[in-house]
């Protein structure tokens, strides 16, 4: 005997010898076997604020200004204790002593947050804020990285923050990579007179140079060829 399926078929099981073929003991049937997954939540402009919010904070300290810059990024917590469970920035918090930054800091802030909440892909937002340059210049930060910008040290302090809760992976060496990088400096530095400043910040040889692919202060010439320590890039290939 055919039977006519009147409404849109949305899953099935197959239905043992002597069972009720009927509509109604159909639809017990699969929901017994098959309970509904609770729906998964998306970071949107309409998820609400919880009362309470996971975050860290980053100091900034530049030899721009002779206060320093605390950069603290909320998170919320998506589908929490569910397999969907998803950590996302929400939003982001700047203070210092010093107001001479104060009208483009708040502003700055407001629109990385409201970016933050809309939800989607926001790891472009690091690319933007590290593609900003100061027209005075930029500055190499302790360990040698070189920060083009104020706003492009924000942009670091945000890109290390994606990579803590997992946004953005990490794409550090191998282990390979690691040690040939640990010969090649200890073949360099043996070859070289101490450096007499100890009070250097940098964790490179002196008069390393700029890579322009991990921006750190850590090309040295290697067997007629600039390598940088730090990332393993060499203009030799």
């Amino acid at each position: 005997m055919a039977l006519k399926i009147d409404y849109k078929i949305v899953n099935y099981a197959v239905v043992k010898e002597n069972v009720d073929t009927s509509n109604e003991t159909l639809d017990e049937t699969l929901s017994e076997e098959e309970p509904e997954e609770p729906k998964v939540v998306q970071l949107t402009e309409k998820l609400v604020r919880p009362e309470m919010l996971l975050g860290s904070t980053y100091k900034i300290k530049t030899p721009l200004s002779e206060h320093a810059l605390y950069v603290t990024i909320n998170d919320v917590i998506l589908n929490k204790d569910t397999k969907n469970e998803l950590r996302r920035p929400f939003e982001i918090f700047i203070n210092s002593k010093n107001m001479d930054h104060f009208q483009w800091i708040v502003a700055l802030t407001r629109i990385i947050s409201a970016v933050f909440r809309k939800g989607g892909d926001v790891t472009f937002l690091v690319e933007e804020l590290l593609a900003v340059f100061d027209p005075k210049g930029g500055y190499f930060k302790k360990g040698g990285k070189y920060m083009p910008s104020l706003v492009a040290e924000i942009g670091d302090a945000i890109e290390s923050h994606m990579r803590l809760i997992g946004l953005l992976k990490d794409d550090s060496l191998d282990e390979h990579q690691k040690k040939l990088i640990k010969e090649k400096r200890a073949e360099f530095e043996s070859s070289e007179v101490k450096i007499k400043d100890e009070s250097l910040t940098t964790d490179f040889p002196e008069g390393s140079q700029l890579c322009m692919k991990c921006h750190t202060k850590a090309m040295v010439q290697m067997d007629g060829c600039l390598t940088c320590l730090n990332c393993g890039d060499s203009k030799c290939g």
